[in-house]
């Protein structure tokens, strides 16, 4: 029956060659359909099943073991598959043995030396084995192929350690190229090493030779006398001689060695005294070796050094141990002092602190050094806010010098100053150049000095102050931190005493530094006020915290800065886990800021607009508008984008406008913002060109077309500039004004209601009164050549022809109000319908009032008037209103009714000529006229 599978085919193998326990991965085919069954696997003869890992079944994982064969196939045997065959065959190496001083990649464990001539482990020290050149001539490996003599030497071996050591193996593979004098040097070597195992043994045989001769002869001579005498006798005299020959010899001795024994004893006395010394030297040297270690900063070997002699000799009656350790104690009472002297040093880092805190506490230093240490950097932090504040101060008065003498020396360099000249100020002389760098308005020249960029120095000092205070406090902090949950001392428990009498200061003394942190945060808060916020300080408070000479107040721009600067000191203090009750008067200076800034802006924004005057450039677009409008509603946008930063609540602040007196007065001032405008509308239209205020310009004075915008206007009258601004002043009635509410509704403004009513009223005051100036203008020369005109030329109406037309007066009248509306017309074409109406308005009341004057008419003065009136009143028909209506009915309701037809019929061919020969003129008045106005 044949197989299911294929058998196993080894195709590849990685690597091909290597030393024992080699990791190899074999590749094939059929090599098995899983882990289970794989049942064989050899490589050179030795089984690799244990350390295989089948992968797939063209990949197994397995590592090389000791095989007896140095090349093999590699054979893989499966259950489905059975034993399989191989194309390709994997060598086994040897490894190379490395000796003791031989260089090697790998570590020797030279401890557990493998002795080849024992085949066992010897744990011997390497100095006492054999050395690695036994010869003691320079070793000069050959190249020979370890297999050549492997091949040449069967079984031997070059290792000289080894039972089948060969001597010409090991010269062929180290010495190949050595010359023959070497080689005999290498044999006196060897011959020089054998003699020195046997002079050893040898020395200590020759020097006992002595010895022993003369104890055999003199137990030869004993032997022999007893042999001789044989009695008892012999035996009593020998036994008496002995006894006096050794009393004898023993007072011989003594008087040789009493001056050698006295040398003894002193010998051995300092040799225990210097046993002593040397046994007790740790105490001895403590002293000076303390002196040393605290020169090298080694406080910790002080430390433990102490620490060991305190347990040792602490309480010894020894005078000598008492005297020395006094010496130790007085050492570290100066180390004591020394480190706190460290301790209180400032600057320090926080690890230092923390270090020579411990130090202390494991010297057993009085007091407590933590509690000293968090004191000295409290006050060293409180120190360095005052010094900061001094230091900015001091330059700010620097600085101001500086800068009088350079406006100074500018001025009188200036080559637009002649001294020759009218000694009355030009209007360059009045531009406010200082004041328009601080306010930092968007309408300011774009070409200032450099120095007119730098910040201001109190914006430079609350940078400085913030950042030292946010780079102080943290380490002030975390060294309470530590302070109280006595990490201080131990961070690993440890030291539980100390750490438990830390805490228990730390609960004691808790209020006191919770005490330092608002000192800390008073103090700063009231440095930035008095910088910032002067008027805010109490009277005693001034001369500590302030001091600086604001000749003008910070713009809103740079309080903005302020504002985020303190904003992210106190996130930073906030991130330290400061409680919220310590932070609050920062929240609270960040809130009075806040409202300085507004209120500063907008002061400074009713300034810009206010200098609007001199932008107008009178040039009116297709709807009658001049870009003024536009520039307010961009400045007040402008003003507000600024604030939005300022207007945003950050997390932990409150509302800027919780408070009802910031809400009255940002009211007051958007108020004041759009009443400045409204104020700057009625200047720019009553006043002449050289009434307009240019004192506050801010300009370059370098332009050619210096003042050129403000009087290309010279062209215009005033009835035109009265019109321009009546139609200006219509659009911000419609538009600009309702935009700027919903802006200030925007940014959460209160009583935005309140300024858009108060701001309408005060526009349409302004409106009316520019609008019945107008008509005064216009209307009141109309009005009054209406009566001369009716009786030119000795007019009568009670005597008077039969009517041929309408007079010439009527058709002057009429000339006249139709260059009014070509007037109003090329301005605006809005605003034509109102003026006319009020115009004819004017014309029908006096002509009314003239008709009721007249005692009486002739029947052809009747018709004369009736004719001059109805003529009137249907050419400015699409322009009346009730009141004009209600004049000309009382000047109709005057004259004597017409009691015939032909007079009728007279009356309306009169008309109609009139209609017709002054058609061209009165094409202004017609309906199709006034609807394309209206549209």
């Amino acid at each position: 029956m044949s197989r299911a599978r294929q058998p196993p085919l080894v195709t590849g193998i990685s690597p091909n060659e290597g030393i024992s326990w080699t990791k190899v991965t074999i590749r094939g085919e059929n090599l098995g359909t899983g882990p289970t069954d794989l049942i064989g696997l050899t490589i050179c003869g030795h089984n690799c099943l244990l350390t295989a890992e089948w992968m797939s079944a063209s990949k197994i994982v397995c590592r090389v073991g000791q095989a007896k064969n140095d090349k093999g196939d590699i054979i893989v045997t499966t259950k489905s598959g059975g034993k399989g065959t191989s194309t390709v065959s994997f060598k086994l190496l040897k490894p190379e043995k490395i000796g003791i001083l031989d260089q090697s990649a790998v570590w020797v464990d030279e401890m557990n030396y493998y002795d080849m001539r024992t085949d066992r482990n010897k744990g011997i020290p390497p100095l006492s084995l054999r050395p690695a050149n036994p010869l003691g001539i320079e070793i000069d490996k050959g190249r020979f192929p370890q297999k050549d003599l492997e091949a040449l030497f069967p079984g031997m071996s070059a290792d000289f350690t080894s039972e089948n050591f060969s001597a010409a193996w090991y010269l062929i593979e180290n010495h190949s190229t050595t010359s023959f004098d070497q080689l005999k040097m290498a044999v006196v070597n060897l011959k020089k090493q054998a003699n020195k195992k046997n002079e050893g043994s040898l020395a200590y045989v020759k020097g006992g030779l002595s010895t022993f001769f003369e104890a055999q002869d003199a137990l030869s001579a004993i032997h022999q006398k007893l042999e001789a005498d044989g009695t008892e006798k012999v035996e009593g005299s020998m036994t008496q001689k002995l006894e006096n020959v050794l009393n004898r010899a023993s007072n011989t001795a003594d008087t040789l060695f009493q001056e050698v024994l006295g040398r003894k004893d002193k010998a051995d006395s300092t040799r225990n005294a210097l046993n002593v010394l040397q046994r007790f030297k740790f105490l001895f040297n403590l002293p000076l070796n303390i002196e040393r270690n605290i020169q090298k900063g080694d406080y910790d070997v002080v430390i433990n050094d102490y620490e060991k002699a305190k347990s040792l000799f602490g309480k010894t009656e020894v005078q000598v141990f008492k005297k020395y350790y006094a010496e130790v104690e007085t050492r570290i009472e100066a180390l004591r002092e020394l480190l706190l002297d460290k301790l209180l040093e400032t600057p320090s880092t926080l690890h230092d602190q923390k270090r020579y805190i411990r130090y202390l506490s494991d010297l057993h230093a009085p007091g407590d050094p933590a509690w000293q240490c968090i004191g000295a950097q409290h006050q060293w932090i409180l120190q360095l806010m005052h010094n900061c504040k001094e230091s900015y101060v001091k330059e700010q008065k620097g600085k101001d010098v500086f800068l009088f003498i350079y406006l100074c020396n500018s001025l009188l360099h200036s080559p637009m100053l002649d001294l020759d000249s009218d000694v009355r100020p030009s209007p360059i002389g009045h531009l406010s150049q200082t004041a328009s760098l601080k306010r930092g308005s968007s309408f300011q020249s774009g070409r200032d000095d450099a120095w007119r960029y730098k910040a201001p120095q109190q914006v430079v000092f609350v940078e400085k102050l913030t950042k030292l205070v946010v780079s102080q406090l943290p380490n002030f902090w975390k060294l309470w931190i530590s302070y109280v949950n006595g990490s201080l001392f131990s961070e690993t428990a440890e030291k539980s005493g100390q750490m438990e009498r830390s805490k228990k200061n730390a609960r004691q003394r808790q209020n006191d530094f919770k005490k330092m942190i608002q000192e800390v945060m008073h103090s700063l808060v009231k440095l930035i006020r008095g910088a910032l916020l002067p008027f805010s300080l109490r009277e005693g408070e001034s001369r500590q915290y302030g001091g600086w000479e604001t000749k003008s107040e910070l713009s809103g721009q740079w309080l903005t800065h302020v504002i985020q600067t303190v904003r992210l000191s106190s996130e930073s203090l906030t991130a330290l886990e400061i409680p919220n009750d310590m932070l609050q008067i920062i929240q609270d200076l960040i809130l009075d800021l806040r409202v300085r800034c507004i209120i500063v802006t907008l002061q400074h924004t009713a300034e810009d607009i206010k200098r609007l005057a001199e932008k107008e450039d009178w040039i009116v677009d297709n709807e009658g508008l001049t870009s003024l409008p536009s520039q307010f509603e961009h400045c007040i946008i402008h003003s507000l984008q600024s604030l939005k930063t300022v207007l945003d609540c950050k997390p932990g602040e409150a509302n800027v406008f919780q408070q009802q007196k910031t809400q009255e007065d940002v009211c007051q001032l958007s108020i004041g913002i759009m009443q400045v405008f409204i104020d700057c509308l009625e200047q720019l239209s009553t006043k002449l060109d050289g009434d307009i205020d240019t004192s506050h310009l801010s300009v370059d004075v370098s332009s050619p077309d210096l003042f050129g915008s403000i009087h290309e206007d010279s062209s215009l009258s005033s009835e035109q500039r009265l019109l321009i601004a009546l139609s200006n002043c219509r659009y911000l009635e419609r538009h600009t004004f309702l935009n700027i509410a919903e802006h200030f509704e925007k940014y959460g403004f209160q009583g935005v209601e309140k300024i858009t009513q108060v701001s309408m009223e005060s526009l349409k005051e302004l409106d009316q009164r520019l609008f019945e100036m107008y008509i005064e203008f216009k209307a009141d020369p109309i009005v009054g050549s209406l009566e001369p005109g009716i009786y030119a030329g000795y007019f009568d109406w009670k005597d008077c022809l039969v009517p041929t037309g309408v007079r010439n007066y009527l058709k002057e009248a009429l000339v006249n109000i139709i260059a009014v509306h070509a007037e109003v017309f090329t301005i605006s074409k809005d605003l034509v319908p109102r003026v006319m109406s009020r115009v004819v308005e004017a014309v029908s009341e006096e002509l009314s009032r003239l008709m009721q004057c007249v005692s009486s008419f002739s029947k052809n003065g009747a018709l004369q008037a009736r004719l001059e009136i109805c003529a009137l009143r249907d050419t400015v028909a699409i322009y009346l209103t009730p009141e004009s209506n209600s004049s000309f009915k009382q000047a109709l309701e005057a004259l004597p009714q017409l009691s015939s037809g032909t007079d009728k019929k007279l009356l309306e061919e009169l008309l109609n000529k009139f209609k017709s020969s002054m058609h061209l003129q009165l094409t202004c008045f017609q309906a199709s006229s006034s609807a394309m106005m209206k549209t």
